[in-house]
This record gives C-alpha cells, sequence and structure tokens, in this order.
C-alpha cells in the first residue's frame, strides 16, 4: 500500500499545526468502567509522538451505537480520562462533536495538547448514507483543526467504513496512515501474499454467515481450517448430527455441506464438545461427542479431545491466523476450549510460527483468561476490518489514503 505515514508527517513539521487523528477507542465497559484497554493503548506511539513533536492534536473516535444522537452511556469520557493516564498528560473533553464547546476548546489549544471530541456517532452524518451530508460533518471537522491541517487515520478497526471521519475528512486534507494502521496493514500482507506454510486459520464465534466470506477466500490458500465456537454446530448439522439446543442457523446448513464438500481436506471440525442445560455460568456441563448432543441440551465450547487435535495441527504451523472464540469463554466452565486453542497458538509462536489474532471477541478473550499479549506476533486492534482485508475487499479508509 503506497501511502504516506504518519513519519512523513512528522518529517514535513507539524509543530503549531492542528492534526486530525481518527482513533478506535471502541472500547468494552463495564458499569461505566474500560474492561480491556487495548485499543486505547494502541493508539498511544501515534499520539504521543504528534504531542512531542508540538502539534495540536484533535482526537475523533466513536463508542458503541449510540443511534446518531447523545447518550451518556456511550460518552467518551471515560476514554478520555483513560488517555490522559496512558500519555501522561491531561486530555480535554469536548461536550459535542462539532459544536459550540468543540469549538473554543479547539480554538484555545496550544503546542502538544489534545483535544478528544465527543462520540464522533452522536452526529448522525458520520454513518449517514448520503455523502454531501458526511462531507459536511467532515467540513466541520476539518475547520476545528484550522489551517495548514493534517489528517492521520490511525483506527484500523473502522477503515472498512465509509464514514465522515475516516473516509471523507482524508478527501479534505493532507492524509497520513498513523503507526497502528501501517502496522496492520503490513501484517495483513504477510498474510495474503507471502505467508510461510503450514498456514493454519482458526476460526470461531457466533455466526456462519459472518465468516462466509473469509472462509471462501482463505480456504484455498491454507493448509488448515480449524472450525469452533457457535458457528461449528451449523457445520456439525450438515454432517446429519443432531445440535440439540446449540446455535444453529438453518438457513446456512446447505452452503455448509458445499464447502465440506470443496473443502473437507483442509476443514477441521470438533470431534466433542463441552455442553451445558442452560446458557448461564452456573449452567451444568458434560462433555459429549460432536456426533452425540442430547435433546435440549447446547454446545458451549469445544471438548478436550478436538482441543489436543487441533494443537498438533498448530504445533506445525508456520503461519497462524485467529479470529473468533472456541466458546463461551467469558464462563468459566466452557472457557478451556478458547484457552487451549489459544496455548497452542502461543506455543507455535514461541517454535518460530507468526501468528495474528484478529482482534474483536478473540482479543478480549486472551486478556480475560490472562494470556500474554506477547504470546502472539500480532494482536489485531480490528475485527471485521481485518476480515474484509483478508476476503481481498476494498477497504474505504486504506483505499483513500492511496490517493
Amino acid at each position: 500500500m503506497a501511502v504516506k505515514t504518519l513519519q512523513d508527517l512528522l518529517d514535513a513539521g507539524v509543530e503549531g499545526r492542528g492534526v486530525l487523528v481518527r482513533s478506535d477507542f471502541n472500547v468494552p465497559l463495564e458499569d461505566g468502567a474500560i474492561t480491556d484497554p487495548g485499543r486505547i493503548q494502541a493508539s498511544i506511539p501515534t499520539l504521543r509522538a504528534l504531542v512531542e513533536a508540538g502539534a495540536k492534536v484533535i482526537v475523533t473516535a466513536h463508542l458503541g451505537r449510540p443511534d446518531g444522537k447523545p447518550d451518556a452511556k456511550y460518552s467518551l469520557a471515560p476514554v478520555a480520562a483513560k488517555l490522559g493516564e496512558l500519555l501522561g498528560r491531561h486530555v480535554q473533553l469536548a461536550g459535542d462533536v462539532v459544536g459550540q464547546d468543540a469549538e473554543a476548546r479547539a480554538e484555545g489549544l496550544t503546542d502538544g495538547d489534545v483535544l478528544l471530541l465527543e462520540n464522533i456517532r452522536f452526529d448522525p452524518r458520520e454513518t449517514s448514507k448520503d455523502e454531501s451530508e458526511r462531507v459536511a460533518l467532515a467540513r466541520e471537522l476539518v475547520a476545528l483543526a484550522g489551517d495548514d491541517a493534517a489528517f492521520v487515520s490511525d483506527g484500523f478497526g473502522v477503515v472498512h467504513r465509509k464514514q465522515a471521519s475516516v473516509y471523507d475528512v482524508a478527501q479534505l486534507l493532507p492524509h497520513y496512515a498513523g503507526t497502528l494502521v501501517a502496522a496492520e496493514v503490513e501484517v495483513l500482507a504477510k498474510l495474503t501474499e507471502d505467508a510461510a506454510r503450514p498456514y493454519a486459520v482458526v476460526l470461531g464465534g457466533s455466526k456462519v454467515s459472518d465468516k462466509l466470506g473469509v472462509i471462501e477466500a482463505l480456504a484455498p490458500k491454507v493448509d488448515t481450517l480449524v472450525i469452533g465456537g457457535g458457528m461449528a454446530f451449523t457445520f456439525l448439522a450438515a454432517q446429519g448430527y443432531s445440535v440439540g439446543n446449540s446455535l444453529l442457523q438453518e438457513d446456512q446448513i446447505g452452503v455448509c455441506k458445499d464447502l465440506l464438500e470443496r473443502f473437507g481436506d483442509v476443514i477441521h471440525l470438533p470431534v466433542d464438545i463441552v455442553v451445558g442445560d442452560k446458557f448461564a455460568a452456573d449452567a451444568e456441563a458434560k462433555t459429549v461427542k460432536a456426533s452425540e448432543i442430547p435433546d435440549g441440551w447446547m454446545g458451549l465450547d469445544i471438548g478436550p479431545d478436538s482441543v489436543s487435535r487441533f494443537a498438533v495441527v498448530l504445533s506445525n504451523a508456520k503461519t497462524v491466523f485467529w479470529n473468533g472464540p472456541a466458546g463461551v469463554f467469558e464462563f468459566d466452565k466452557f472457557s478451556a476450549g478458547t484457552k487451549g486453542i489459544a496455548e497452542a497458538i502461543i506455543g507455535a509462536t514461541e517454535k518460530g510460527a507468526f501468528s495474528v489474532v484478529g482482534g474483536g471477541d478473540s482479543a478480549a478473550a486472551v486478556r480475560t483468561l490472562g494470556l500474554p499479549d506477547d504470546g502472539f506476533s500480532h494482536i489485531s486492534t480490528g475485527g471485521g476490518a481485518s476480515l474484509e482485508y483478508l476476503e481481498g475487499k476494498q477497504l474505504p479508509g486504506l483505499s483513500v489514503l492511496e490517493a
């Protein structure tokens, strides 16, 4: 990808200039507290470099899906506090997106200051399908940054979105890829262009329909495709097994049959399942063969035999991409499958494999289960974006940086 990078901007000089940065701060919250600050931590190298170079930094980001209007539960207030803590300096939070408070605070910025605008999705124009509405918001964002401003795209988790702060702003200002976006693209290019073999992909998560594109794109290119998580039950149903009360996409059974016929030599399915009598942390749990899930029970994790078999395949891999947990890791009784897969990937990494965790729930699982981030070569900050990149799709937020 031929784009200008943060270093190009720093070389040109940013002291006293307004720099608009699109970051990805879409972090999980529980009772208003951030439970995994990984995405905020990932933004620090770019922001710190701009602060130290004397830029007036204005950051835009979203949190959740607030439906185009202010909603206190999606405020970026906890993000501003955590960002300030990690940067070691005060981060101002505007009370609005592009309103009077944002204007007044932007006007008062001095060199090295950081202003975080309130949740960009509080403005309905951010996600509008109407280009003129998005461009109008983009112009207001650019106006906040002042004359001679620049734009740095550093929110990899949103580059697959054609949104005002991601796509339209980049068309109005000199634009650069931030440290995070440049690193993510470099890693994903390695997975698509010259991956060392054997190449293993582990896909989990709940819905087959969400992963169809990436299965179609990767199955012909990889040596092993391990399927776990809720999506495994639609594949098991395609083999004629009863899946009890497990998650099942009946309209995808035919698709899974077709995939098994075409790629049966590379697709590996669970051979045993940990089932529960209900979807709850205190459910009664037992392990059964994948072909013998009892009526009234639901599969909530892959079983120990599956973990052992998958671990053998993964231990020999030279490249591993993992997206989606193997089970409901948030419940202790159903976390062993995901932990076992993760530990097998860490083991392969220790033996020299290049391993990538594809964002989202997998990254959350690594941290929830107390596994070391540095056990993997790279933990992506973009679940949906990384999948779309691997599918070979054009990502608007990246293609606009090439212009």
